[in-house]
């Protein structure tokens, strides 16, 4: 199952079942779970952990040291749960000591061609990068969310649960989950309703994430006031209690 011009250096520890395609680099320290599928002309560099039954296809670079010029050296790693698919020519970085030292890629991702995970991001399970997606550091994106096609995400940047970012977004604050987002600078356009029913959301959990995000964002509250006040007038069933501790915790600004 591993192709005869492959180089898997002696350190590295392959699962059973895994295909690795020709002239691929798996170097030392890289563990691959089994069943996984690496196609020809990849490289996975050191302290990278590769879940089960991911596929990574021609000239993925896994693993690489951050672009951070506050990086020195130290060891970090990647993280990458099972069943995620990684596409044509993405390229995902190592974490830095001041991030934390990892960068984590969940369970059953699509990480289409071109994107780029940069150092000590965090991404939920299913999780959609279109192509082109372009994470700078410190990203952290939740669980079902999607990211457009030429998106670009600003470091320290938060996104939530099931939100959708639509193509050629620039996104320079948090976008709360269950939102729709788009533009530059990325604007709300109200709630994901289409991907959220898709997902089998109840029609009163629907009524009630509206409701609460026409009180934070159509009535001109400070985001104390509104949060109270969605506390008052909306039930707290658990997307609404997301949904406003997500806005509460924002450090970097929500995106309105």
């Amino acid at each position: 199952m591993i192709h005869s011009t492959a180089i898997i250096d002696p350190k590295a520890e392959i699962g059973s079942n895994v295909e690795i395609g020709p002239y691929t680099i798996i170097r030392e320290n890289v563990y691959i779970g089994s069943g996984t599928e690496v196609g020809p002309h990849v490289v996975i560099d050191p302290f990278v952990t590769v879940g089960p039954n991911c596929k990574i296809f021609q000239f993925a670079a896994i693993g690489a040291i951050p672009q951070d010029l506050k990086f020195e050296g130290e060891r970090s790693y990647v993280k990458i749960g099972c069943g995620t698919v990684i596409r044509e020519f993405v390229t995902i970085h190592r974490g830095t000591a001041i991030g934390g030292g990892i960068t984590e890629i969940g369970e059953n991702n699509l990480l289409m061609a071109y994107t780029h995970v940069a150092h000590d991001c965090k991404i939920g399970n299913k999780v959609v990068l279109a192509n082109n997606a372009t994470l700078a550091g410190h990203v952290t994106i939740g669980e079902h969310a999607t990211v457009g096609g030429l998106v670009a995400i600003h470091q320290f940047t938060r996104i939530g649960d099931y939100a959708f970012i639509g193509g050629k977004s620039a996104v320079v604050k948090d976008i709360p989950p269950y939102v729709i987002a788009a533009g530059d600078r990325a604007k709300l356009h109200g709630l994901n309703t289409v991907g959220l029913k898709r997902h089998e959301f109840s029609q009163e959990t629907l009524s009630l994430l509206k409701k609460a995000y026409r009180i934070v964002f159509r009535i001109g509250l400070t985001v104390n006031e509104a949060v109270e006040r969605v506390r008052a007038e909306v039930d707290l069933v658990p997307e609404v209690v997301n949904f406003i501790n997500f806005i509460k915790s924002s450090e970097r600004g929500i995106t309105r």
